[in-house]
């Protein structure tokens, strides 16, 4: 049975718009992490790690002049980011095909899709006043749960090296270069385009080094079967700067993540989706 038969195509336009306002709110959160981290780094504005994950950044939003509102923009805009990567799952707009490597890249856009409406989920949350808990406490509860199941340990290694994968291979993507060849194929200006490779790179490593992280502490907490020991974007920042030269270290990571959120923007504005 084809899936894609119960789902009707959505009109290119439409798709687009959708596409666009969701890579702007995706822009958005990595560049309020981004200088949220840098600012817990250097103590600036009495920052600290614990304002470093999504709820800290949703947070950060809602305490500014109209706050409900912006966050209102930023959770409608992940909500379209969502939309559109399930479309893309579903519909296979990228013509990805059915095979198996086809179907694997397909259901990473489904995921992404189901991660990000989670996050709007929670923006949502925090605007109607139902509070909402912060990534690292999200993935140690996701590792306790694990930890209670049959095999509990060898679930969270499972989950631990999937997020190491992941994350090793952001960090090839930005150093292979790989995504510039959509970027190549708009066709923009010289300086456009090598604006959008440099941030990506610095953007995808960043991410990558961040997800490797958050794998390790996953790691640990299977070898230790000890649920406190996994956490999120929050954690990592926190280890980061535990580190030797950890306000530099996290100071790099920080400014990397600016630049994905400026990298998001750039296809957001130039990028044909």
């Amino acid at each position: 049975m084809d899936i894609t038969s119960h789902v009707p195509d959505a009109p290119p336009a439409w798709v687009k718009r959708f596409a666009k306002l969701g890579l702007s709110a995706k822009g958005i959160v990595y560049c309020l992490i981004g200088i949220l981290a840098f600012m817990a780094a250097f103590e600036l504005g009495g920052k600290n790690n614990q304002d470093t994950d999504k709820a800290g950044v949703f947070s950060f939003i809602l305490d500014q002049p109209f706050g409900k509102i912006l966050l209102g923009i930023v959770a409608l805009g992940l909500l379209c980011y969502t939309l559109w990567r399930l479309i893309q799952g579903i519909n296979d707009t990228e013509q990805k095909g059915s095979d198996a490597k086809g179907i694997a890249v397909r259901a990473r856009y489904i995921f992404s899709g189901l991660v990000y409406g989670g996050f709007a989920f929670l923006a949502l949350q925090l605007i109607l006043g139902n509070g909402g808990g912060s990534g690292g406490d999200s993935r140690e509860t996701l590792a306790s749960e694990l930890l209670k199941q049959p095999f509990g340990q060898w679930l969270v290694g499972l989950v631990a090296v999937g997020t190491i994968i992941t994350g090793l291979y952001q960090i090839y993507y930005g150093l292979s270069e790989k995504y510039k060849k959509k970027i190549q194929k708009s066709g923009f200006k010289s300086q456009i385009e090598h604006t959008m490779i440099r941030a990506g790179k610095i953007g995808y490593v960043a991410r990558g080094v961040v997800w490797v992280i958050i794998g390790y502490m996953f790691l640990q907490a299977a070898l230790k079967s000890n649920a406190q020991e996994a956490g999120g974007s929050q954690s990592a920042f926190a280890f980061l700067e535990n580190s030797s030269y950890g306000s530099y270290l996290l100071g790099a990571v920080a400014l990397g993540l600016i630049c994905y959120g400026v990298f998001m923007f750039m296809r957001a504005r130039y990028q044909e989706v």
